[in-house]
């Protein structure tokens, strides 16, 4: 049963489902996959170094330990909270449009929730587990439109797998000097140290792997049926802020003109579908 079937059932029901993560059901196998209207290519190869099950399974703990933090500091927002309902409400909307992009989204259990902290920062761990912090939405004051763009820009980076990427990298270059050390007589350096749990909210993605990950998001965005022009709004308020404070989102998502063209350049190409969307209501 998806967690928006239990919510409206009342009291009892939001106890249980508090009692437990906030999980989005995956029966939406009924949209018909469709050709890309972006162009990304192909994902990276390199990413199948790590087993996407085990990183996957890394990423659940990490997230059950972060909210389990969050729930203790009192800063993990209930699920009637009307932000909550309200990321819950896009991320229903953009997850059906998910499995074309990966097929192990099939087997992920979204979640999301909602943190509070004036951090401007969200992310989507591989396996689709959301978060948000209260400072990116009320900062940038973000229309549902703009909140859609960061989630589908998030949720891109999982479906695209560029932390099992980025972490493949790290580990191929370990296991390059370690087998060095080795031939040289230099003696073992031991096993690689990738803890895959604790990198993943500190990874650093790739100017290719940020690109990748706006054009995917735009095109959930708009399939979803939301306005695909808002992603240049919301990229212009990230260049807005880069002089300020509670830049962790930036750290990891640089913003800059190029970006914005990148977006405006295919805005167009998504267009008919947001329209189709809205047409189907």
């Amino acid at each position: 049963m998806c967690w928006m079937c239990m919510a409206r059932r009342g009291p009892l029901a939001r106890r249980g489902f508090l009692q437990g993560a906030a999980t989005l059901g995956l029966g939406l196998a009924w949209w018909a996959p469709a050709l890309a209207q972006v162009d990304v290519g192909p994902p990276s190869k390199l990413r199948t170094l790590v087993p996407a099950d085990q990183l996957e399974a890394a990423a659940a703990q990490q997230y059950a330990q972060l909210l389990a933090q969050a729930r203790a500091k009192g800063a993990l927002a209930p699920a009637d909270h009307p932000q909550v309902r309200r990321l819950r409400a896009i991320a229903q909307r953009l997850v059906p449009h998910a499995l074309p992009w990966n097929e192990r989204a099939r087997q992920w259990r979204w979640e999301v929730n909602l943190i509070g902290s004036k951090q401007i920062n969200a992310f989507c761990m591989p396996g689709g587990k959301i978060a948000f912090f209260t400072g990116i939405l009320d900062q940038l004051e973000l229309s549902d439109d703009e909140a859609a763009m960061v989630m589908g820009h998030e949720m891109a980076h999982a479906l695209r797998e560029h932390a099992r990427e980025r972490i493949a990298k790290t580990q191929a270059t370990g296991l390059g000097l370690s087998l060095g050390a080795q031939l040289l007589g230099l003696g073992d350096l031991g096993r690689l140290a990738a803890d895959l749990g604790t990198q993943l909210l500190s990874l650093k993605y790739s100017r290719d792997d940020e690109t990748e990950a706006d054009l995917v998001g735009l095109e959930l965005g708009a399939r979803g049926g939301y306005d695909p022009r808002a992603s240049v709004q919301l990229w212009r308020k990230m260049a807005q802020v880069t002089g300020g404070n509670g830049l962790e989102f930036l750290s990891t998502h640089p913003s800059g003109p190029s970006r914005i063209r990148d977006l405006e350049a295919n805005v167009p190409k998504v267009e008919a579908l947001y329209e189709q969307a809205r047409r189907a209501g």
